[in-house]
C-alpha cells in the first residue's frame, strides 16, 4: 500500500506561569534506552528543541560537548528545581520531588524567565494545529 509515512506526534511545551513557549520541538525519552542516550552523540542543541525525560531525578553531562538548561518538574509539571547552563562533564544533584527533566539550549530558562513554581503544559499534534494540552503526568 503505497509509501505512506508515519506521523508521530510533536510536542510543545508552554509556560503558562509566564505564557512564552519553551520549545516547539519536545523529544520523549520514556524508555530506559532513551534516557540513557539522552543528548549523547549531539553536536549542538538548536533554539526552539527540547528532551524531556521521565523518570528522571537528576541528569549529567558526561560526554557532552556542550551546556544546557535542566527543568526539573513534579507529578503535576510544576518546575521544583532548575539548573542554567550546566556544563559539560557534571552530574546534578538528586531532586527528590521531581518525576521529570525537560532539557532545552543553554540560556532556555533565562530569556523565558522560568523559575521554580512555574507550571508548564505539554501540548501534540500529528500535523496541523496542536490539539491537546497536558498539564500531569
Amino acid at each position: 500500500m503505497g509509501n505512506k509515512r508515519r506521523r508521530f506526534p510533536e510536542f510543545e511545551v508552554r509556560n503558562l506561569t509566564r505564557q512564552v513557549v519553551l520549545a516547539h520541538k519536545v523529544y520523549l525519552a520514556f524508555s530506559f534506552w532513551k534516557r540513557l542516550k539522552g543528548l549523547l552523540g549531539r553536536r549542538s542543541f538548536s533554539p526552539g528543541e527540547g528532551l524531556l525525560l521521565k523518570p528522571c531525578a537528576a541528569v549529567h553531562s558526561w560526554f557532552l560537548f556542550f551546556p544546557f538548561d535542566a527543568i526539573f518538574l513534579d507529578e503535576g509539571l510544576v518546575v521544583v528545581h532548575i539548573i542554567e547552563e550546566m556544563p559539560p562533564f557534571r552530574c546534578s544533584p538528586v531532586i527528590r520531588e521531581a518525576q521529570a527533566v525537560l532539557e532545552l539550549p543553554a540560556g532556555s530558562v533565562r530569556n523565558s524567565g522560568t523559575r521554580v513554581g512555574d507550571q508548564l503544559a505539554f501540548s501534540y499534534s500529528c500535523g496541523g494545529g496542536f490539539t491537546s494540552w497536558v498539564e500531569e503526568f
